[in-house]
């Protein structure tokens, strides 16, 4: 018998393909919203926002949460500076908003 590592090659001496890992696909890795703290990041974001009507708040709320969880927290702070400009949200506003993505965010 030849001396191989039994986990690392099958019988015919091919080396194994673990199926259920994912690869990235090539694609770098983005500072997005960290999931596991999805609760409390709602819950801060109304907080901020509590001073808006609500129809803007309910607008602005959703926007923010999905931009900055499927596309990224850049996109979502470059979304967030906009409506700074528009004036829907004052410059105080606009800096607990970006702090508060950054305090929730990790690279995936």
């Amino acid at each position: 018998m030849g001396t191989y590592n039994r986990n690392k090659y099958g019988r015919n001496g091919k080396k194994r393909i673990n199926k259920n890992y994912r690869v990235n696909n090539g694609e770098k890795s983005i500072k997005k919203l960290d999931m596991r703290r999805e609760e409390e990041f709602n819950y801060m974001l109304g907080t901020i926002l509590r001073d808006l009507p609500d129809s803007l708040r309910g607008a602005l709320r959703g926007s923010i949460y999905s931009i900055a969880s499927k596309k990224g927290i850049k996109d979502a702070k470059d979304y967030i500076i906009g409506k700074k400009n528009d004036g829907t949200i004052n410059d105080g506003m606009e800096k607990n908003l970006i702090d508060l993505l950054y305090n929730y965010s990790k690279y995936r």
